[in-house]
C-alpha cells in the first residue's frame, strides 16, 4: 500500500537545471536522424520482448556515464511512432478503403494510443514515485535524488513496445480469428491482451526498480493481479476485446 503522506519534495538546483535542460535538447534531436542511434534503438526492443533486465543494466551504465537516467537519444520514440504508424496503416489497408478515415485512424493511434496516453500514464507514476516511494534521505548531506519525468516516459516506451508486438503485430495476423464469434475467439482474445497488459506492467516494475532510491516498488506489479482477475470475468461474460476496438475503427468491416 502507498503511504498516506508525501515527503519533501525540494531537489538540489544543480539536478533542477540538468532536467530543465535536457527535455529541449531531447526534442531538437527528433529532427536530426544523424544524431540518432538507430542500431542501439533496435537493440533495446529486440531485448525488452526477450531479457528486459539487460536494457535496465545499459540504463545503470547510461547514468554512469551521462549523469541522468533518462535517455538523451529520442530514437527509440521516433521508430516505434513510425512502427505503430506503418501497424495502423496495416490494419486500414486490410479493413478499411477510405483514404481520409485511415489519415484519422493512423492519428488517432499515434496520439491517443502511445503519446498521450503515454504521457498520462508517465506523469502519474512521475508524481507517485517522487512523492510516496523515495527513501528518506540518511542525513542532509546527501544529495536528494528524484525520478526525472523523461525517464518515466522512457518506462512507458520500454513498456509499450511488447505490447505493441503483441497487440498489433501478432494481432494483426490473428485478427480474423479473433473478431469471430464463438468463444475460441474470446477465450484466445482475453488471453492476449492478458499477457500483453501484464507484461507491460511487469516492465514498468522493471523501469522504477532498477532506482537504486527507490522502495516498495513492487507496488507497481499490483495491476497485473488486477489484469488476471478480471481476465476470467471477461470470458465468461463473452467480452472479446479484439472485435470491440476492432468495430471502434472499423465497424463497417468486421
Amino acid at each position: 500500500m502507498l503511504p498516506t503522506t508525501s515527503r519533501g519534495r525540494t531537489s538540489s538546483s544543480s539536478t533542477s537545471r540538468a532536467n530543465s535542460s535536457t527535455f529541449p535538447h531531447y526534442l531538437r534531436r527528433i529532427i536530426k536522424w544523424q544524431q540518432m542511434d538507430i542500431e542501439y534503438t533496435f537493440w533495446q526492443m529486440l531485448h525488452l520482448c526477450t531479457s528486459p533486465k539487460v536494457v535496465y543494466q545499459h540504463t545503470k551504465y547510461h547514468k554512469q556515464t551521462k549523469n541522468q537516467w533518462a535517455r538523451d537519444d529520442p530514437a527509440f520514440v521516433v521508430i516505434c511512432s513510425l512502427l505503430l504508424a506503418v501497424a495502423a496503416l496495416a490494419y486500414c489497408a486490410a479493413y478499411d478503403h477510405s483514404a481520409g478515415h485511415a489519415v484519422f485512424v493512423v492519428i488517432s493511434v499515434l496520439l491517443f494510443h502511445f503519446l498521450i496516453s503515454g504521457a498520462g500514464l508517465a506523469t502519474c507514476c512521475w508524481f507517485l514515485t517522487n512523492a510516496y516511494l523515495r527513501e528518506e534521505a540518511p542525513n542532509s548531506h546527501v544529495v536528494e535524488q528524484r525520478v526525472e519525468w523523461l525517464y518515466a516516459f522512457d518506462v512507458h516506451c520500454n513498456s509499450f513496445f511488447p505490447m505493441f508486438v503483441m497487440l498489433y503485430v501478432i494481432h494483426y495476423f490473428l485478427s480474423p480469428l479473433l473478431v469471430a464469434h464463438g468463444f475460441i475467439p474470446v477465450l484466445l482474445s482475453n488471453l492476449l491482451f492478458m499477457v500483453a497488459a501484464s507484461y507491460y506492467h511487469y516492465l514498468n516494475f522493471l523501469g522504477y526498480d532498477v532506482l537504486p532510491f527507490l522502495e516498495r516498488t513492487t507496488f507497481f506489479l499490483y495491476p497485473i493481479g488486477a489484469v488476471i482477475v478480471l481476465s476470467p470475468i471477461l470470458i465468461l461474460s463473452g467480452f472479446n476485446p479484439s472485435r470491440y476496438f476492432m468495430n471502434v475503427y472499423f465497424s463497417q468491416r468486421v
